[in-house]
Parts: C-alpha cells; structure tokens; sequence
C-alpha cells in the first residue's frame, strides 16, 4: 500500500460550559465542538519500523522527544491493540501552535488512528477507534469523530451535533501557549449548567445567536494567566463582519464567526498587518 494522508483539523468549542467537578478532579463539561479546514496533515507510509518526522512552522515546540508525541503514542498503541509490530513512517505537517486550545495534538493522534488503521488494514468493530482514543486524552474522540458534537463527561462522552449552516471562522493566536490543566485549576464560582439545543441554526447569524446566550467558562480563569487574549478579543470582535467572537477550549486560541469568506479572508489580512507577531488564518467550519 502506499503512503495514506489524512487531515487533522483545528477543533473549535463554540460553548464550553463547566458543570461540576469530580472527585479525581477532572471536570465534567458541556460543549458543542466543530472543526474547521485549517489543519495539520499526516501521512503514514510503510517502512520496516516505526518513525515519526515532523515539519512545518510549528514543528520546532515538538522536536524535543517523539516518542511523548501523541501521534507516536497513538501509533504504539494501536499496534498494541491489534498485536502488531509498529512499522510505519509518520510525517507530520505542523501547521496549528502548540497547546493553544484547538486540539491540535488530539487531532494529530486521531488522524494517525484513521490513517495507520487503514495502512495496516485494521478492523477493530464498530466503535473504532473510541475506546483508544479515551486512552491518549480527553480530546481525541471527538477529533477521532470529527464532525460537530456534543461532548460530555471529561470529554469521553460524543455524540453527533446539529447540522451547522455554512460559516467560515478567523482563529488567533497572540503567540501564547497555555497548559490546560492549568487553567482548568484557576476556574472559580459556581458550575454552569447544560446548553444544548436542538435546532439546527438556519445561518450563520441564527448560529451566532444561539452562541450569545451561552459562553466559554474558561475565558476568565485564561485571562488571568495571559492577559493578551483580551486583546485579541476586542480585535476580533471590531472586525467587519464577525458575528461573535470567543476563546477556544482553554486558550489562548480565539475566532470569530463570519457569514461571508470574502469578510473573513479581509478580516484575517487585515489582522496579520496590524499584528505581525500574531498567527491568523481563516478557514470554514466544516
């Protein structure tokens, strides 16, 4: 077989609501994820052993040992699961920051999942690849899903979300990497409650609507560790067009939701003249 590419996109909490903590400390959310087309890609190719390279502008925050890399723990976990000898050339096309809250190495572990199950002709029933996704982080099986979802639980509990409408997103970064079990800690005051809904928003305004009246618990503890992200949130929000702008997961990553690709595209060129130090790119929801 030859080589077999697979995408691994940002993943964006639209909401995050925190709704209680449990007694091991991890805590249980409500959130409506989506993924948009600016990704990482990794290809996976045979080869008599297993390797991981890793490029692109982002590479350098990886470098320093593969083998805690989550695309190399996914690939030594599913051999293990399937009683193989990993044996496969992973090449890793870094393209989102690091520890930025948009799921990047989560995604980068699901896409090696997809693409070494099909390199090595795996058949592991109907779940998949779910129950070794729970295993690599909290995050992976949704990227492992992905399509938009509910997540509850820690993270581990996915279902299918709504169909969204056609909407296309502006992501910043101020340059900031933030641990998320860190900002998880600093979170205060009372838990939230769930915000699901069951239409599906006819447009991208409708979708923004839905979005005003609930909100991303962990903005503020995030801000207190990097108060940058305020700023990237009023320039978001001042932008031509967007409809809504908001943090993902726990940071420092933010978007905003425009109804037009021309508005955003302007928007993100506009806001890499303004702020050189800042990453920026615009993509659609998928």
């Amino acid at each position: 077989m030859g080589p077999v590419r697979r995408v691994a996109p940002a993943k964006l909490n639209l909401y995050l609501h925190v709704l209680g903590r449990r007694a091991d400390g991890y805590h249980l959310l409500d959130s409506l994820v989506a993924f948009a087309d600016v990704a990482d890609v990794l290809t996976a190719e045979p080869a008599p052993r297993l390797s991981l390279e890793i490029a692109g502008p982002f590479a350098g925050a990886l470098q320093d040992d593969v083998s805690k890399n989550l695309v190399w723990r996914a690939a030594t976990a599913l051999a293990r699961r399937a009683g193989i000898e990993p044996k496969a050339t992973l090449s890793l096309e870094k393209n989102l920051p690091v520890a930025s809250g948009i799921g990047g190495g989560s995604s980068d572990a699901a896409a090696a999942l997809n693409a070494l199950g099909e390199l090595w002709r795996l058949d592991l029933g109907e779940r998949r690849f779910q129950g070794l996704a729970e295993s690599l982080g909290a995050d992976v099986p949704v990227c492992v899903f992905g399509e938009p979802a509910w997540i509850g639980g820690i993270g581990e509990a996915v279902a299918p979300g709504p169909v969204l409408p056609p909407c296309w997103v502006v992501l910043v970064n101020p340059g900031l990497g933030l641990p998320t079990p860190t900002v998880f800690k600093g979170r205060t005051g009372a838990f939230s409650d769930p915000a699901r809904f069951e239409a599906a928003p006819a447009d991208a305004a409708a979708l923004a609507r839905l979005l005003e009246t609930r909100r991303n618990d962990l903005t503020a503890p995030a801000l207190a560790r990097a108060p940058g992200i305020a700023q990237v949130l009023r320039a978001l929000e001042a932008e031509a067009g967007a409809l809504i702008a908001r943090m993902s997961g726990s940071g420092a990553t933010c978007f905003a939701l425009f109804a037009e690709e021309a508005a955003a595209q302007a928007a993100a060129q506009r806001l890499r003249a303004a702020h050189p130090r800042w990453w920026v790119a615009a993509g659609k929801l998928l």
